[in-house]
């Protein structure tokens, strides 16, 4: 369906749509836009997405704030996607790390996780503030964010100033090593060998 999608060239017309529609609509949309995303991003980076997606971001419905970050999560996942995440939308994610609703914040916290895999990514999300929040949602037994949150914070701490901050948090990791999910002992293992790492 979503090959069919982008064929028929429907991008911009849902893109657009998210302005005007009501908001049940915009989640409907929403979806099909991360379903299509993650075939192909260009036709929605051409369309102007990522400035309608900020706005919703912010958005009253838990839904529509959830759905607009995950569909930039799947934007991020495509090279051309990365950039215009990291220079325009990195600041809005990291508030989201504090939103109410547990899938706001998975949600935002695996776009981050794509967004920091670049360099200007990483000093974004520095700049912004990300990683209190971000340990925060790792030390939350209970989080869905947890993995996505670790694996952040491993790529924050490739710059010298996020490892110098997280060298002081490597208990939080610590903890992650006992989690009944394997991939978030992989991922708490790789943030400890690299938060230690000298150069």
């Amino acid at each position: 369906g979503a090959v069919g999608v982008l064929h028929a060239g429907l991008i911009p017309s849902l893109v657009f749509k998210l302005k005007t529609e009501s908001d049940r609509i915009q989640e409907l949309i929403l979806d099909t836009l991360s379903s299509c995303l993650r075939v192909e991003a260009s036709e929605a980076l051409k369309a102007g997405a990522i400035p309608i997606l900020k706005e919703k971001l912010t958005h009253s419905s838990v839904a529509i704030r959830s759905k607009a970050a995950w569909v930039l999560l799947e934007i991020g996942t495509h090279p051309e996607g990365k950039n215009t995440v990291c220079e325009e939308v990195t600041p809005v994610l990291v508030s989201l790390l504090e939103d109410t609703d547990p899938e706001v914040q998975a949600s935002a916290a695996g776009a981050l996780m794509f967004a920091a895999v670049k360099p200007q990514g990483r000093f974004s999300a520095l700049g912004a503030g990300a990683i209190p929040p971000l340990l925060k949602l790792v030390a939350e037994e209970t989080s869905k964010a947890r993995l996505s949150a670790t694996k952040a914070l491993t790529m924050l701490a490739e710059l010298p100033e996020g490892r110098k901050t997280l060298l002081d948090h490597t208990d939080t990791f610590q903890q992650c090593l006992n989690d009944p999910h394997e991939a978030v002992k992989r991922a708490a293992e790789t943030a400890i060998s690299v938060i230690r790492w000298k150069p």
